[in-house]
């Protein structure tokens, strides 16, 4: 499931050997709802199965069962997951109610061990911890493939700004034609009054005179194909010259260009596999680190309840051995894994070590990330290059086709040419045999009436010629509108995308600023002032790379007993003040990634070293946020609750 909208009904549970729980079935309804009671009352369990059934892997199998089951129905869906023992480690099966269970482990499962709250406690880096669910690599890609999008439209404007700049020339040239034909015509006109004229003085004549028209016309139209080719030869120089240059541009672009062996690429994304095999094998054992070290704690926390049935069973059979194991130093433990008795300071240093292996081995992941980030910049970067290598050899393909077809096209106009030269030869020779001193004048008059129907011709041809060029670059220019649109959407998706991350670094801050106020002025803290988080840029190592971060900095501000202010850490906060900072940080997270649209459960455990009254306060605050908001206290905590929160004394 990958959103949830609000429901209002009531959630059920069923959970067989989860954590210390053998079999329950409890009802949640909307609202808060207060699990209460002791130690050891599988409060902590029943957590953990709704965590479990969320999709979560932070869930421990019941101690003495191979195989455990939740079971949830919310919303008129059920989903159930199964919990496997295999060796020393627990496989999961079935359908949960998230597809990814990340952000909720971080941000709404607000137990003991949640690495938010842990994290404020440390004084780790909190801005890691706030950007981990964020898609850095997605979002970089995403800007790449939209700045060369951008880059292709750039290159179309650039092409229809410089045919725009001979718009204006050729508008000047197309009227120039237009009276240049204008006067043609007036001229033919005068000349074919006196043609007629002339004629009427020659009627005995005509039929040598229509034989001569005839081999005028001929020539005429001869001639005016030939100057068509002249003009047609000139045009397709024009074009190879035109090509030739855009030819030795794409080369210059192209030879600018790295070429990356196919190897090289085969090698930097095998490594890149092998990171995210290593950075996944990484994340697996940090998650079954934690299930152990919290399987220990909560042994150790809750002094075990059937371990204590395995003894007084033990002492029904063998009295006097039990005697003196129960009459042992109290510091002294029966080990849940082998039977042997060991000192609960020894198991405590085994837990730390595990604590300690699990700290490095994050340490090794946050390390392992930021070297797989730099490599996926490589590949995105090498792919571009590549990818624009590729566009520049095929655009090269077509040039050296187009100059081809245009040579190829040149070669033939000029034999075209050559041919009707000779054709005009012959025609001349004819029209000079016809001519004779009788007709002269007339013969003189339809010659240059010929050259003008000729040069008319000629003009109407050019002028057709500039008229399709102008409205081929208004129709550009029409495309260069709905271009800068799309230019402009472009423009904003990019800058949404490049300051997406600070938007969510930013709403974080001030998140968590907004409602660390607000509580600590309902929680009245002792001498103390604020805490808040101010974002700020430093210079950090990255792999083999030093370059700017974004890090929160979380600033505590105390008051003297004069009224003096001074800025405080971190380490010399109360246990109640860390908590409740881890959680409001906590809450800053929910938010900023919209977890209440997607997780209907925020649950929080371990408030004990917060008082009764503001663990109420606590409790009230984050109830506005979360559509079931689960907590689990102690009896003499739940008290100062409001009672018309549902409690549940028995799981």
């Amino acid at each position: 499931m990958s959103s949830s909208s609000q429901v209002s009904d009531v959630a059920r549970f069923e959970v067989q050997n989860v954590g210390g729980i053998g079999n329950t079935q409890v009802d949640i309804p909307p609202g808060v709802t207060v699990l209460t009671g002791k130690n050891a009352t599988n409060r902590t369990s029943f957590l953990q199965s709704v965590m479990g059934i969320m999709g979560s892997r932070q869930v421990t199998l019941k101690g003495d069962s191979d195989e455990g089951q939740i079971r949830l129905e919310l919303g008129g869906e059920t989903y159930e997951r199964t919990l496997s023992r295999a060796g020393d480690a627990v496989k999961f099966s079935g359908e949960t109610y998230l597809d990814d269970p990340e952000v909720a482990d971080l941000f709404a499962f607000l137990l003991e061990t949640n690495e938010p709250r842990q994290s404020v406690a440390r004084g780790d880096d909190l801005r890691e911890i706030i950007m981990r669910p964020v898609d850095t690599t997605a979002i970089k890609e995403e800007i790449s493939q939209l700045e060369a999008k951008k880059e292709d439209i750039n290159e179309e404007l650039a092409t229809i700004e410089n045919r725009k700049t001979d718009l204006p020339k050729l508008e000047q040239q197309r009227t120039d034609l237009r009276e240049q034909i204008e006067a043609k015509r007036d001229e033919l006109a005068t000349l074919e009054t006196e043609i007629d004229e002339s004629s009427r003085n020659i009627e005995e004549s005509r039929r040598e005179q229509q034989k001569l028209e005839s081999k005028l016309d001929e020539l005429r139209e001869t001639r005016s194909e030939i100057e068509s080719i002249r003009r047609k030869i000139e045009t397709q120089e024009e074009s190879i010259a035109s090509l030739k240059s855009e030819r030795n541009e794409v080369e210059d672009e192209r030879d600018a260009l790295p070429s990356a062996p196919m190897g090289e690429h085969e090698d930097l994304e095998n490594e890149i596999v092998r990171l995210r095999e290593r950075r996944q094998s990484l994340s697996t054992e940090i998650s079954d680190l934690q299930s152990l070290i919290q399987y220990n704690e909560e042994r150790l926390e809750g002094e075990d309840y059937e371990v204590m049935q395995s003894l007084e069973q033990a002492s029904a059979d063998n009295g006097e051995v039990t005697d003196r194991l129960l009459a042992d130093d109290a510091e002294s433990m029966v080990c849940w894994t082998c039977g042997s008795t060991v000192d609960r300071e020894q198991i405590e240093q085994t837990v730390d070590r595990l604590q300690t292996l699990r700290q490095e081995k994050v340490g090794d992941l946050n390390d392992l990330k930021s070297e797989l980030e730099d490599l996926k910049e490589q590949q995105s970067e090498a792919e571009r290059k590549e990818r624009r290598r590729e566009r520049l050899d095929e655009k090269l393909g077509d040039i050296e086709a187009e100059l081809q077809r245009r040579s190829e096209q040149v070669d033939s106009l000029k034999e075209q040419r050559q041919s009707l030269m000779k054709t005009v030869e012959t025609l001349e020779s004819d029209v000079e045999a016809l001519e004779s001193e009788d007709f002269e004048d007339i013969l003189s008059l339809h010659t240059e009436a010929n050259q003008l129907e000729f040069e008319i011709e000629r003009l109407e041809s050019d002028l057709d010629e500039k008229t399709e060029e102008i409205e081929s670059i208004e129709s550009l220019l029409d495309e260069a509108e709905e271009l800068r649109t799309e230019r402009e959407e472009l423009g904003d998706e990019l800058t949404d995308l490049r300051t997406k991350i600070d938007q969510i670094e930013s709403q974080a801050a001030e998140e968590f600023n907004q409602h660390m106020d607000a509580l600590l002025e309902t929680l009245e803290y002792d001498n103390l002032d604020r805490i808040w988080i101010e974002r700020v840029e430093k210079s950090v190592r990255e792999g083999r790379r030093t370059v700017d971060r974004t890090m929160f900095e979380l600033h505590i501000v105390r008051t003297t007993e004069n009224g003096a202010a001074y800025e405080d850490t971190i380490d010399h906060l109360s246990e109640s003040e860390r908590k409740v900072t881890g959680l409001i940080f906590a809450l800053a997270g929910y938010l900023v990634h919209d977890l209440h649209e997607v997780v209907p459960f925020m649950l929080l455990d371990s408030l004990e070293a917060i008082d009764a009254d503001r663990i109420a306060a606590l409790v009230d605050y984050f109830s506005d946020y979360a559509e079931y908001l689960v907590v689990a206290l102690l009896p003499e905590d739940a008290q100062a609750l409001d009672e018309e929160y549902h409690r549940i004394t028995d799981i």
